[in-house]
C-alpha cells in the first residue's frame, strides 16, 4: 500500500493518496509514516529520515522546569479530554506556519482512533482551565508525538515531562517527535538515521499495544 518508507525523498516525502482512514493511519505509523498536508489537498504522507526521536532515559529537566515541578505548577490528566486537546492543537497560531494541517478529516479520524484505545491525549490544567496538552498515538513500545500547544509558558513542557515519564514507567522504549524543534531538543530528543529508526520499528511490531484509556498517576 506504501513504498517503503527509506524511499523518501530529502524532505522526507513519500507518497500521496486521496483518501484518510483509520486502517491507513495504523498501517502507515506502524512503519513511521504519517499524514501531513493541507485541507482540500490530497492527503501526503511522510517518512522524515534523519528521525527526531526521544528515548526516555535521556530526558532532560532543566532548572528552570524542575522548578515547576517541584511545586507541582500544573495538574496533568491523560484521556480525559481528546477533543478539546485536538481542538486546541488545531487552532493555536504557530510562528511561520500560516494554517494548520490537522484537517477535518485528520481530527475525525484519530477521535475515532482514541476511542479504539490507540490515540491518547495529555492534559494540562491550571485550576478548572485547559493550559496545555498533547496527543498523539501508541503502538507496542512506541509513542507517536502528533501535536503538543501552550497557552501558558512551559504548560506544555510540563505536560512534555510528566508523559515521558509515565511512558518508561510503562515500559516505553522510544517516542517519535517525527520533526526536529528547539523546543523538543531542550528536553533530549535527538535525530537518529532513518535506517536505524525503520529496524527499530520492524521489532517494535511484535510488541503487544494495550487498548485502553490510559490513567496518569
Amino acid at each position: 500500500m506504501f513504498p517503503h518508507p527509506l524511499l523518501s525523498d530529502q524532505d522526507g516525502f513519500l507518497a500521496v493518496g486521496e483518501v484518510l482512514s483509520v486502517s491507513k493511519v495504523l498501517l502507515a505509523y506502524q512503519f513511521g509514516i504519517f499524514p501531513w498536508y493541507h485541507e482540500g489537498e490530497p492527503v501526503l504522507w511522510w517518512f522524515t529520515n534523519p528521525r527526531f526521536v526521544l528515548f526516555p532515559d535521556n530526558l532532560k529537566i532543566h532548572k528552570s522546569m524542575r522548578s515547576y515541578l517541584n511545586q507541582n505548577k500544573f495538574e496533568v490528566t491523560f484521556d480525559t479530554h481528546f477533543p478539546e486537546v485536538m481542538q486546541s492543537c488545531k487552532g493555536i497560531r504557530r510562528k511561520g506556519q500560516g494554517g494548520t494541517w490537522i484537517s477535518d478529516d485528520m481530527e475525525y479520524i484519530y477521535n475515532d482512533l482514541h476511542e479504539k484505545g490507540y490515540a491518547h491525549s495529555v492534559e494540562v490544567w491550571n485550576g478548572d482551565e485547559l493550559v496545555g496538552g498533547m496527543y498523539g498515538l501508541a503502538l507496542g513500545k512506541v509513542f507517536y508525538g502528533e501535536s503538543m500547544f501552550s497557552f501558558e509558558s512551559n504548560a506544555s513542557k510540563f505536560g512534555f515531562i510528566k508523559l515521558v515519564q509515565w511512558l518508561k514507567a510503562h515500559g516505553f522504549e522510544l517516542i517519535d517527535c517525527q520533526q526536529e524543534t528547539k523546543h523538543l531538543s531542550t528536553l533530549g530528543a535527538e535525530l537518529i538515521d532513518g535506517g536505524e529508526f525503520y529496524m527499530f520499528l520492524k521489532q517494535n511490531i511484535f510488541n503487544t499495544t494495550k487498548l485502553e484509556k490510559w490513567q496518569y498517576c
